[in-house]
């Protein structure tokens, strides 16, 4: 076994047992390149698993987080069947290690994409458009972890609820407002114009990365545009919502 499908199935296996592991990066250096190669490597023990792909996720979408990261760029993850929980549905804590969650905007695809879009372009590829609440959970300890190390891990991808899908794909998303909700409560606020200036940049910017990392595209796939909030840790007995102003609210349950 290569060093890569070693580093792949320890990160794989640590998602399973809800075990975290120390950061990759503390005993081996590796490049952004690698990093992404051990990326398809876990995702493919995910399908080995019968698990299908569904879509990606955009990650350092805000110039904050690039800035806090040390980064001038985003980075991409995967999405499969098995991270996809429904709309008003319950999700259980001790599935996951460290839960975070992040309200977001998701796109749905209407055709195969296999080449760069700008964010002009990428409108008519979509079919829908939905708010979505994303569930990350590093694998790392302590939730710490470098630019190779998060990009390894399929950028803390764990799963995800997309709410009631719009088919309004003129929608602008113009400085909607966005906010994430525990229990009825406000906790974090944010705007659709904190993803990149505009969440269509950030399913062009899909594109790029996709298409750079042979990261495959297809009709009726997800596109997470990313985070419009900071995180916020999941707790048991919590219902969580969001609400991205234009569109229906998404919901779940957090259990033990």
């Amino acid at each position: 076994m290569s060093l890569n499908s070693q580093v792949a199935l320890s990160l794989h296996e640590a998602a399973l047992s809800r075990t975290p592991i120390d950061q990759l990066s503390l005993n081996q250096s590796f490049t952004l390149e690698e990093a992404y190669q051990i990326q398809h490597q876990v995702i493919q023990n995910r399908l080995d698993q019968g698990h299908k792909l569904i879509g990606v996720k955009m990650g350092f979408t805000s110039e904050a987080k690039m800035k806090q990261m040390g980064v001038n760029d985003m980075i991409i993850g995967m999405l499969t069947s098995d991270m996809l929980h429904n709309n008003g549905g319950t999700m259980s804590l001790s599935d996951f290690i460290h839960p975070r969650v992040e309200p977001e905007i998701c796109f749905i695809l209407n055709d195969d994409i296999d080449e760069v879009l700008d964010e002009h372009q990428v409108k008519d590829k979509v079919s829908g458009i939905a708010a979505a609440i994303e569930i990350i959970d590093s694998r790392y300890k302590n939730f710490k972890f470098s630019l190779s190390d998060v990009v390894a891990d399929n950028c803390s991808s764990a799963a995800l609820v997309v709410g009631i899908i719009s088919e309004d794909i003129n929608n602008a998303l113009d400085n909607n407002k966005i906010q994430l909700n525990i229990n009825g409560e406000v906790v974090e606020t944010g705007s659709s114009n904190d993803i990149l200036g505009n969440p269509w940049k950030a399913l062009s910017a899909a594109t790029r990365l996709a298409h750079q990392y042979n990261i495959p595209l297809k009709k009726g796939m997800y596109v997470m545009a990313g985070a419009a909030t900071s995180a916020y840790f999941a707790e048991v007995e919590q219902e969580i919502s969001a609400d991205v102003e234009g569109l229906e609210s998404v919901f779940f349950r957090v259990n033990q």
